[in-house]
């Protein structure tokens, strides 16, 4: 698949590693709809080409007006980027009296990481199919998961059960669209750093959090990250799989 000329949603893409890939898409020739429910922290990125779509990920019908202005705008959806989640506040499953944790915030991760990554897959994988394959192929699908879907740690249950969940979708995905030309993978990112994170953490905690990281001992950059699915799309070979991106880090 082409990056240049394809029509590509990327959801969270308003910071860190959405924003990063939208850039990276558009540089590369794609047109870009922006799925989030804030406006992109860079504006520069809006363009006639880059357009933003405000969309909560676990709304069907949020979701189904983005993919409208995308078919509408720029023609047949091609790429689907699913970025929108995220770890939020940490929290063990037994409080330190004992007591357990509000059932919510489980729920809670689960419905942004999980549920709202496969609600964007099915109504993507549906616009895809109004389309006919180019070169063979019909769309790729990018979702992103975590190391710490691997080598969870305390506190991170719910998000830990939402991206192990969101690799374990993989495989099954990638067989049930490939007689549809679409294919589908997951990327699995350590310790990256964003924008908000870049700028105000010091040196020092950045030190701490990469400790662990073998090499290179640093936060990954978004950039990176969107190399990659540039990569994933270009390369027809890869499908069905998560790729780790992490330094070779493994979480304790």
């Amino acid at each position: 698949m082409h990056v240049a000329g394809a029509v590509a949603l990327v959801t969270g893409g308003s910071a860190g590693l959405g924003l990063a890939t939208a850039r990276r898409l558009a540089a590369d020739g794609a047109r870009v709809v922006v799925l989030d429910v804030n406006q992109p922290l860079d504006a520069t990125v809006l363009s006639d080409t880059v357009l933003f779509a405000p969309t909560d990920v676990t709304d069907e019908a949020d979701v189904g007006r983005a993919i409208d202005l995308a078919e509408s705008r720029f023609g047949p959806v091609r790429l689907l980027v699913n970025c929108a989640g995220g770890g939020g506040t940490p929290g063990k499953v037994l409080r330190q009296s004992g007591e357990p944790r509000d059932l919510a915030h489980f729920v809670d991760k689960i419905h942004l990481n999980l549920v709202g990554t496969y609600n964007v897959i099915r109504l993507a994988a549906a616009a895809m199919l109004r389309a006919p394959a180019v070169t063979g192929e019909r769309g790729v699908i990018v979702n992103t998961s975590s190391a710490a879907a691997f080598e969870g740690q305390v506190g991170q249950v719910a998000y830990a059960a939402a991206k192990g969940a969101v690799n374990a979708m993989t495989l099954p995905l990638a067989r049930e669209f490939a007689p549809h030309a679409i294919r589908v993978v997951a990327i699995a990112p350590g310790i990256f750093g964003s924008e908000r994170i870049l700028e105000a953490w010091p040196e020092e905690r950045r030190a701490a959090i990469t400790a662990d990281v073998p090499h290179p001992a640093r936060l990954g950059e978004p950039a990176e990250f969107a190399a990659l699915v540039v990569s994933v799309i270009e390369n027809a070979m890869v499908n069905g799989t998560c790729l780790r991106l992490d330094g070779a880090l493994r979480l304790r």
